[in-house]
């Protein structure tokens, strides 16, 4: 990975994009990849997309989404404390004691996670979100008022940071890691003169709706669709393998198998694995994928879909963690198994 890639990483991981205020983050994914998309579109939904051969009637989609987790500001106290609910799937214990980065209509402002010390009785064990506040130091909520509304969000203040061997840690790896991988894939991919058309998607809203999945494949009415997304890494303490699987980083990508999945499609995936003598991980999705591939599945007639996964500590907090061989990992067998197709694959499991 170059360093204009690698700070470009860092860049999309230090941008705040709550799910449904993604704007500030794909005007600087467009940014990155119009130098060599051949075609750059957005449409209604927030998408951003860029592709290559355009014009080809076999159609690769990949999707990564930019959005992240955060909170939503409900209710203003009158002595100036935001009450906020969650917006995607964040837990209460973690956000306790959390520095947070209030995203207000008029400013941004600094704040806390208000929590009671163990003197006072501590932190509630059965605590919801309704326990907790922001506390941005305003007097009262006339002062408050002036900066942020209701429906406003939040997200914590966390910046990316390297541990040991090239290991990235962070709020909002899932999934602005994948929104970066699929721009990766379409830049290698216009280097090597693919024989299909290429798209790559930076979706919006995939932690609340996954309605820009849906958008973008109706849109361009892929031949088949790949979301790349993060899945539960499981080689850290306290996990059971025995019940969710043994996923580790730095084992490189993980292919889903499950009934939404296109079997054709991890075929592919798995010959240019071989070709680049990779090892794959797998996850199983037996009845859906709770990612952007549902959505994309289910449009116009129908897509073929597969998903490709980067395994993931401690999802849905603000240290997850991810292994930066393993993004490269998968950037090269995506690009390795595009740049392969003819373009004459069939993906019907049936042909007659």
């Amino acid at each position: 990975m170059n360093e204009k890639s690698r700070q470009f990483l860092l860049d999309l991981l230090s941008t705040p994009s709550p799910s449904s205020q993604e704007v500030e983050i794909q005007k600087k994914w467009l940014n990155y990849i119009k130098d060599f998309s051949e075609r750059v579109e957005t449409d209604a939904a927030g998408n951003v997309i860029g592709s290559i051969n355009p014009d080809a009637s076999f159609k690769v989609l990949l999707a990564g989404h930019c959005d992240e987790i955060g909170l939503v500001i409900n209710r203003i106290d009158e002595k100036g404390f935001l009450y906020f609910d969650k917006m995607g799937g964040i837990s209460p214990k973690v956000a306790v004691g959390m520095k947070v980065n209030v995203l207000g209509y008029k400013k941004k402002l600094t704040g806390v996670i208000g929590v009671n010390a163990e003197h006072h009785g501590g932190v509630k064990e059965d605590l919801e979100f309704e326990d907790l506040y922001i506390d941005c130091g305003a007097k009262n909520k006339d002062e408050i008022a002036q900066y942020v509304q209701i429906g406003d969000l939040a997200v914590y203040t966390r910046q990316p940071e390297w541990l040991f061997n090239d290991r990235l840690s962070g709020r909002g790896l899932d999934n602005r890691t994948g929104a970066f991988i699929v721009a990766e894939v379409l830049r290698r991919c216009s280097e090597r003169n693919p024989k299909v058309g290429v798209y790559a998607a930076s979706t919006v809203n995939e932690e609340t709706n996954m309605g820009g999945a849906y958008f973008a494949a109706a849109g361009i009415k892929p031949t088949m669709a790949i979301a790349c997304d993060v899945t539960f890494a499981t080689d850290y303490p306290g996990v059971n393998v025995n019940k969710y699987g043994d996923v580790r980083l730095d084992g490189g990508p993980v292919l889903a198998k499950g009934a939404p999945i296109n079997y054709k499609i991890n075929q592919l995936l798995e010959d240019a694995a071989q070709r680049l003598n990779m090892s794959l991980q797998y996850e199983l999705t037996p009845r859906q994928t709770g990612t952007d591939a549902d959505k994309m599945r289910l449009t116009g007639a129908g897509v073929p879909i597969g998903l490709v996964s980067l395994p993931l500590r401690y999802m849905h907090s603000p240290v997850e963690t991810v292994s930066l061989n393993d993004i490269e990992l998968e950037i090269e067998l995506l690009v390795d198994m595009i740049v392969n197709l003819t373009g004459e694959e069939s993906l019907k499991p049936i042909d007659l």
